[in-house]
C-alpha cells in the first residue's frame, strides 16, 4: 500500500494511492496515518479494504507529510562511505545518531524556508524507515518485523549552523521545513529489496545526487536494532538513514541553496518530492 495524507496544514486527512494513481479517502476508516494505523493490526485492517469502495478524492490539493503525529525523528549521519569522504570525515565505526525536530517535518512539495542568518543551506536525499511496532533491544535478524514501511526524506541542512559553531548537529538540522517527508509511506511488502533502491536529487534541473541504498554503511535492519538499544522506538517514529554523495557542501567549490532554487528528489518505488527555497517572512 501507498499511504498518504492530504489537505492544508493543520487539516490533513488520511488517504491511500490506488493502482490507477488516484487518491482514495480513508477518513472514517482511520483517524490519521499515525502510529495506530501503522501497527500490524492497523495495516492488516487497511489491507483488507476493497479499494473500489473508497471515495476518490478528485482534487486532493496539497500532499502533507505521509506520517502524522511523529514522536521521534531520528537521523543517521555519514552512513555512506563516499559521503563521509566528501565531508572530509572518516567512515564511522558505529552509527552516528542525531535528532531532527519534529517541527521540521513538512509536506513533500512544501516550500523550504531559508532561516534568518543562513549562509550554507544544503540538501540530502534519504531513505526514511517508519516504525510500526514498539521496538526495544530488538535483534538485527528480526528488526524489519518492527517496520511499517519506507518513505523519501529530504534532510535539509544548514551547514553553518551545523558545523561552523559549537555544540551538536541538531541546530543545523531542525529548522522549520527542514524535513520534507513523503509523498507516500510505502508498506514494506511493496518495496522489494530496500538495500538496493536508486535515489537521486536535482537542483534547478541539474543532477547532484545519484546513488543507491546498496552503498549504505549500516543497513536498515542494523539501524533499527542499534537505535533500539538506546531508546524505545514507537509506532510512527521515523529513522532517516543517511545520504549518498553529491551534497552541496561536497561540491568544488561548495554550492549552497538560495531563495528561488528548486530541489527535486526521489527514491525508486517511493515517489518524488519538489521544493522551492523561499526566504523567512514570518518574523
Amino acid at each position: 500500500m501507498k499511504l498518504l495524507r492530504y489537505g492544508p496544514n493543520g487539516q490533513e486527512r488520511p488517504g491511500l494511492l490506488d493502482r490507477q494513481g488516484q487518491v482514495r479517502a480513508l477518513s472514517g476508516v482511520v483517524n490519521d496515518i499515525d502510529g495506530a494505523a501503522l501497527s500490524p493490526d492497523g495495516l492488516a485492517k487497511l489491507a483488507r479494504l476493497d479499494l473500489s469502495s473508497l471515495p476518490v478524492v478528485a482534487t486532493p490539493g496539497r500532499l502533507a507529510p505521509c506520517v502524522g503525529r511523529v514522536g521521534k525523528f531520528i537521523c543517521i549521519g555519514l552512513n555512506y562511505a563516499d559521503h563521509a569522504a566528501e565531508s572530509g570525515l572518516p567512515v564511522p565505526t558505529e552509527p552516528v545518531i542525531f535528532t531532527k525536530a519534529t517541527s521540521a517535518i513538512c509536506g513533500p512539495d512544501d516550500d523550504v524556508i531559508q532561516p534568518i542568518g543562513s549562509t550554507k543551506l544544503d540538501w540530502e536525499v534519504e531513505l526514511g524507515v517508519v516504525i510500526g511496532t514498539e521496538a526495544r533491544y530488538v535483534s538485527e535478524e528480526r528488526a524489519l518485523e518492527y517496520v511499517a514501511g519506507y518513505c523519501v526524506i529530504n534532510d535539509v541542512s544548514e551547514r553553518a549552523f551545523q558545523i561552523d559553531g559549537t555544540g551538536t548537529w541538531d541546530k543545523g538540522k531542525g529548522c522549520d521545513t527542514f524535513g520534507p517527508t513523503g509523498p507516500w509511506l510505502v508498506t514494506k511488502d511493496e518495496v522489494g529489496d530496500v538495500e538496493n533502491l536508486g535515489m537521486w536529487l536535482k537542483v534547478n534541473g541539474e543532477l547532484f545526487q545519484n546513488g543507491s541504498t546498496k552503498t549504505m554503511v549500516f543497513k536498515p535492519a542494523f539501524l533499527v536494532s542499534y537505535v533500539s538499544r538506546f531508546m524505545s522506538l514507537q509506532p510512527g517514529d521515523i529513522i532517516s538513514t543517511g545520504t549518498p554523495p553529491g551534497v552541496g557542501m561536497g561540491q568544488k567549490p561548495p554550492r549552497y541553496l538560495v531563495p528561488g532554487d528548486v530541489m527535486e528528489l526521489g527514491i525508486e518505488g517511493l515517489g518524488a518530492q519538489r521544493q522551492t527555497v523561499v526566504v523567512e517572512t514570518r518574523v
